[in-house]
């Protein structure tokens, strides 16, 4: 049976509190399991609109409203109103994600400040937020994180360094590249491991091998203009030749105003024969097959602006 791998990705204070909680009564209504990545420290979301500057930004919120999504007072965080810390208010939320048995990890300190910044800082930053959120998570759910998901698939050398020396055996970090239609554009994409300093990491990546919905809402493939009434169909045609995938979703889309295209997608994706797994699940399934090791590679997706982690190329 091919595994399809649900990474969350909780992003804000209002996703912890509101998304996250409805996304596992939808995981439980449709007996799916799945991994939550949190965010620990200040929300900024406001800072993120410094991102208008940025080639391609607003081509991506004309497609998909941010404020109908993530609501004006969550992008005034940071700006009009003071950034809540998500891991003390929020504390609860995250226990009982972990309580109804999802496994839980970390997708960052501060979200905006990681995501617009990493790229470029050196190692005493990258260690001090990735510590910041380390003992955060420790702290909230009393044993250390077993996995990473970066914010907005952006690392450093120093970031994945640190992985390893957290003792991470696997963590989802960066993307698979993927052809205009949504297609993978390496048939042979999924599971790797990275190079940093010019030795080899030990910890796997398992990369998102799917768009978002955010990466295909308002774009027009194959010549149909791609909706909230048929991008299921879409998504499920890229699933239809069955093997393993990673798909991210996140607590803020899916966990409220999408969660009718999320509960589509989960009965189609059981209609297709998949298990519905965490992190951890295709972990176990992969640990032990060969894998290639290469660098640290950015790169860009379609339907995303900017730079991202993209998995090297697997061309000989």
């Amino acid at each position: 049976m091919p595994l399809l791998t649900l990474k969350i990705d909780v992003d804000t204070y209002r996703g912890s509190r509101e998304g996250t909680p409805n996304l596992a009564r939808l995981l439980r209504k449709h007996q799916a399991n799945a991994t939550f990545l949190f965010s620990l420290g200040p929300d900024h979301t406001g800072w993120a609109l410094r991102r208008a500057f940025r080639p391609g930004f607003f081509q991506k919120v004309s497609r998909t409203s941010v404020v109908e999504h993530y609501g004006i007072k969550t992008l005034m965080y940071g700006v009009l109103l003071p950034a809540p810390d998500i891991g003390k208010t929020c504390a609860a939320e995250l226990r009982a994600i972990a309580r109804d048995g999802f496994e839980c990890g970390i997708h960052t300190w501060d979200h905006v400040v990681w995501q617009d910044n990493v790229r470029k800082r050196g190692e005493d930053w990258t260690r001090r937020q990735m510590q910041q959120a380390h003992a955060r998570f420790t702290d909230i759910f009393a044993e250390a994180p077993l996995t990473h998901g970066a914010a907005g698939w952006q690392m450093n050398e120093y970031a994945f360094a640190q992985l390893d020396d957290y003792g991470m055996q696997y963590a989802s970090d960066g993307r698979s590249p993927l052809k205009d239609d949504g297609s993978l554009a390496d048939p042979h994409a999924g599971p790797h491991r990275l190079s940093a300093f010019g030795r080899a990491l030990k910890c796997v990546q398992l990369p998102t091998t799917l768009p978002t919905l955010d990466e295909l809402l308002g774009r027009t493939i194959d010549g149909r203009v791609i909706d909230e009434a048929n991008v299921h169909e879409l998504l499920l045609k890229l699933t239809a030749a069955p093997r393993d995938h990673v798909f991210t979703l996140h607590a803020e889309l899916e966990g409220q105003k999408l969660a009718p295209i999320f509960e589509r997608l989960l009965a189609g994706w059981r209609n297709q024969g998949y298990e519905l797994v965490s992190m951890a699940k295709y972990y176990e399934a992969v640990r032990d097959t060969d894998m290639p090791t290469g660098p640290v590679t950015w790169g860009q997706l379609p339907g995303r602006s900017g730079d991202l982690i993209v998995e090297p190329s697997r061309a000989a």
